[in-house]
């Protein structure tokens, strides 16, 4: 797996898909290819997607889409995985996403520090999924593998110690892989409109993200929202080289 050297990973029916290997830790360490990887929605894989899943190693799946937006799978899910639903938004608290739920701000991390200060259990329980999975390579997605995927791909990049530039770097890889993915729904791609928004209020995606990791100490917020340390001993063991 240290051999590859592009982290955009070719899955037949997703367009968002990344390896997190590959980067910095800030202690000489880096993160490990095929450990962890990030998505748009897996529902749409076909057979042969799924089969390249597996071969790249994934064995647990974290959909952190809400109940009514999973629907069936396009093809059948292989037996060899095991699938985990932490639904991220906690979309039964109204007042959260009566401000934050419609608008261009959602498509942004302007919402990931209020997200992670009122909901900090929920965010706690995908970290602990994915530091208890079983032996083999973790996926994780939502829907379009930008918003909730970018979330929980910055806490734990910034639980092991990567840098907040790297983490920003990151994020932004999704802006043009999603324009295919807008293409072939036949939907406008968002991206354009939420760069404009984000640029016209002075806070391009890389400011509020750096914004963001300096106002909080993560670990020690996700401990406060019930994270063991064990589970984040587990996550720099599974998630970092050796």
């Amino acid at each position: 797996m240290e051999a590859r050297r592009s982290r955009h990973l070719d899955w037949d029916g997703c367009f968002n898909v990344r390896d997190l290997g590959g980067l910095g830790a800030g202690d000489g360490r880096k993160t490990r290819w095929g450990a962890l990887v990030r998505a748009d929605s897996l529902s749409e894989l076909t057979a042969d997607g799924w089969d390249t899943l597996s071969a790249d190693g994934i064995r647990t799946v974290i959909d952190l889409r809400n109940a009514d937006e999973r629907g069936n799978d396009a093809t059948a899910r292989p037996a060899s995985i095991s699938t985990v639903q932490v639904p991220l938004d906690v979309a039964e608290d109204r007042e959260f996403w009566g401000e934050w739920g419609s608008g261009p701000q959602f498509g942004t991390p302007l919402y990931y520090g209020p997200h992670l200060r009122r909901f900090p259990e929920r965010n706690a329980v995908v970290i602990s999924e994915i530091a208890r999975a079983e032996p083999g390579g973790v996926a994780f997605h939502c829907v379009g593998g930008r918003d909730r995927s970018g979330q929980v791909a910055l806490l734990v990049l910034a639980l092991v110690g990567v840098a907040a530039e790297d983490i920003a770097a990151d994020y932004e890889l999704s802006a043009r892989r999603l324009r295919a993915l807008y293409e072939a729904r036949g939907e406008d791609d968002q991206g354009p409109a939420l760069e404009a928004f984000l640029t016209a209020r002075g806070t391009p995606a890389a400011a509020v993200i750096a914004e963001t990791l300096a106002s909080f100490d993560i670990g020690g917020h996700l401990r406060g929202g019930g994270l063991p340390d064990d589970d984040l001993r587990a996550l720099r063991d599974q998630f970092l080289d050796s």
